[in-house]
């Protein structure tokens, strides 16, 4: 079967073109040989639910993997304790069992006490019972059991999973005496070591600590230049395009910072599209830099799931829409304060990065988006900013490229007059 650049969902080694993500999951193995308790929280369609996936996979030699994802949950299932103990254990028996292995006695009997009572469906069946029965099965297990949890954003606006997570919290705490997971996992856009950012738009907030005993997880996420590279080496071997790899792998990493999907929908537009119109007419030419600042084009000009959800952000909390017009308009640094909230919402969303202390748009394909999103506004385009925008960037900008001679000349005469004036 003939590899693709991904762009929907979680990639797999053997049909995608992925960056080689080894050296991430043996970071994370330390994290989880040192028994800790793990959030990784990242911007959506960032490689979490890819993560999860491989590490279930190179975790499973020396441990029980538990990967359970809660969009499995509906909201019907967090109407009261009863039934969300019921369903997680429904889910975590079928997902236990998925390791094929041949559990010892006492394991064996725990699992078969967990099921009579999901069978059975009993109504006294609550939180309590289900880390009962949870405690009974790693503490009988033959090797460590380890839960991993992807999507908990849609678990964190019930009572009921803050609930859970107390509980998890607990055990953690008792863990030298009482038997429990070596290790938790959990994935989502939202940190929910402390819950602080489960905000409602127009609210300020509910804060939280039902988990803070969530190791600091500083895996970078983000894919290297090195690692791009070798993606398309990779890709290189199977089409034989001609292309300068150093030259692509650099132009993708430029603009996109490592962000995983916008290297992936980028490497695909030139695969899949580019390479199709009239000016280039082929794989080859597509992947030059001429076709790589079409691919730049198409996607600032495209909706997409992930500008969809940005966009939404914006739209949903102002704070978060008035900061970044002051960091892409006012010229003024920004500190990175993460106790701000529109600094850290930001920072959660994908928006911005810490630069040295600072505050900056997190990749170049972002800083045009927004630029892109903020002049064409009907507000704007009846300002004189917006009107001098649009002279100026005819004058610096042609055919695709910043004339940077008429950068600095405009640059001389704006310094003079300054001068002159002072004078004066």
């Amino acid at each position: 079967m003939q590899k693709a650049f991904n762009v929907t969902g979680a990639c797999m080694w053997n049909r995608h073109y992925m960056v080689n993500i080894e050296t991430r999951m043996e970071e994370i193995k330390r994290l989880v040989d040192a028994a800790d308790y793990i959030t990784i929280h990242k911007a959506r369609q960032y490689g979490k639910t890819t993560t999860l996936l491989a590490l279930e996979q190179y975790l499973k030699k020396d441990y029980y993997v538990v990967l359970l994802d809660f969009q499995m949950l509906g909201s019907g299932e967090f109407e009261n304790e009863n039934v969300f103990a019921l369903s997680f254990a429904r889910l975590f028996l079928r997902e236990f069992q998925r390791n094929g292995a041949v559990f010892p006695e006492g394991c064996h009997k725990a699992l078969g006490r967990l099921s009579q009572a999901v069978g059975k469906e009993q109504a006294n069946f609550r939180l309590q019972r289900l880390f009962e029965s949870l405690s009974d099965i790693c503490g009988a297990a033959d090797k460590p059991v380890v839960l991993m949890a992807d999507e908990v954003d849609s678990a964190a606006g019930h009572q009921i999973f803050l609930d859970f997570l107390s509980q998890l919290r607990a055990y953690y705490m008792r863990r030298m005496i009482v038997p429990t997971f070596h290790s938790v996992i959990l994935a989502g856009v939202y940190d929910v070591k402390n819950l602080k950012q489960k905000f409602s738009p127009g609210h300020s907030g509910k804060v939280n600590s039902p988990w803070n005993i969530a190791a600091d997880f500083r895996v970078d996420m983000s894919l290297t230049q090195e690692g791009i590279l070798q993606m398309l080496e990779e890709y290189e071997k199977d089409w034989h395009t001609g292309m300068d790899k150093e030259e692509m792998a650099g132009l993708v990493y430029r603009y996109t910072s490592g962000y995983p999907y916008l290297v992936s929908r980028l490497c695909k537009l030139m695969d899949e599209e580019i390479g199709m119109r009239g000016q280039f007419g082929s794989k080859g030419a597509a992947w030059t830099r001429d076709g790589f600042l079409e691919a730049v084009r198409m996607v600032l000009s495209e909706k997409n799931s992930l500008f969809e959800s940005l966009m939404g952000k914006l739209a949903d909390y102002l704070q978060l829409d008035e900061m970044l017009q002051a960091l892409l308009f006012t010229g003024k640094g920004i500190v990175y304060n993460p106790d701000e909230m529109a600094i850290d919402m930001a920072s959660m969303f994908g928006f911005i990065r810490n630069e040295k202390g600072n505050a900056v748009i997190a990749n170049r394909i972002f800083e045009m988006r927004l630029y892109n999103r903020y002049l064409s506004t009907a507000e704007l385009q009846g300002q004189k900013l917006y009107r001098a925008s649009l002279e100026d960037k005819n004058q610096f900008v042609n055919g695709g490229y910043l004339n940077m001679r008429r950068v600095l000349e405009k640059f001389v005469e704006h310094f003079d007059d300054l001068a002159w004036r002072g004078i004066q």
